[in-house]
């Protein structure tokens, strides 16, 4: 994508001068968010700070059709902070942790995308995501990976050790959403390590095209995939939340195993007639 609008701020840190800088823009009552190059990394429209504008993001709080008891949340990647405010705004059952490396972009998060202070419920930590995983097993139950840089999904966020990783920073019925993008010549190689972690517990979520793919995966299977139970939760949440539920279960045909009665999960799965 191409800038829009003028730019309202840039922020380059030392450490990250190779990397490009921290941008904002802003056209037609939404500021945007770039990390060093044109690329839309995040949005907020000013009018409502606490909505998703983006498709993407709101296709993240799928998890709550999968995981409707959920009470943690970890994030790996700030950028606007989109989903960070939504689930603090809207969400309070939901005890947030998100963690960034970069600094700047948890600075212009707070100053121009209205990311709220700490609280007992949102807690930003500056660090590495991927040493941080490591280190807290077992401790949440939605796993939220959103940190492509300008050069894509950094090495350290994609290998095999990375991903079971997060499996197991999982809690029992815990589920890891990673933003993937559809054009990336190592999607496929993304998506069968996932689906490794995962034993095949996976759902796959085009939210554009090309543009951003929302990869599910679960450490045990949902209890009900039918589609009419599926569509009966996604229309609550949907009149709950004013976000396309209903558009994102039909969806999961597009790129999953199913039959006219049910989703599968897992890439072996032989869907029924």
């Amino acid at each position: 994508m191409f800038r829009i609008g003028h730019r309202l701020a840039r922020s380059i840190h030392r450490k990250f001068a190779d990397e490009g800088s921290v941008d904002v823009s802003e056209s037609d009552g939404v500021r945007y968010l770039h990390l060093g190059n044109d690329t839309i990394q995040s949005a907020m429209r000013l009018s409502a700070p606490n909505s998703l504008e983006l498709r993407y993001t709101r296709g993240v709080m799928m998890f709550l059709l999968f995981a409707p008891k959920a009470a943690s949340m970890l994030g790996v990647g700030l950028g606007g902070a989109s989903v960070a405010r939504f689930v603090h705004h809207h969400l309070p059952q939901i005890h947030q942790r998100v963690v960034e490396i970069n600094p700047q972009v948890i600075r212009i998060a707070r100053s121009h995308f209205a990311l709220p202070d700490d609280d007992e419920r949102l807690q930003v930590i500056e660090g590495d995501g991927a040493e941080y995983i490591r280190q807290h097993p077992e401790t949440t139950d939605v796993l939220f990976l959103d940190a492509y840089s300008s050069d894509g999904l950094p090495d350290e966020l994609s290998t095999q050790m990375f991903f079971d990783s997060c499996a197991e920073a999982l809690t029992a019925e815990g589920v890891l959403i990673a933003n993937l993008w559809g054009s990336d010549r190592r999607f496929d190689l993304y998506l069968s390590r996932i689906e490794q972690s995962f034993d095949g517990r996976v759902l796959v979520l085009a939210t554009g095209r090309p543009g951003n793919i929302l990869v599910f995966g679960f450490k045990r299977e949902p209890d009900d995939l039918r589609w009419a139970s599926l569509r009966e939760r996604a229309k609550a949440l949907e009149a709950e939340h004013q976000i396309e539920f209903l558009d994102f279960v039909e969806a999961l045909r597009d790129r999953n195993p199913c039959s006219n009665h049910r989703l599968f999960l897992g890439v072996n799965e032989k869907a029924e007639p």
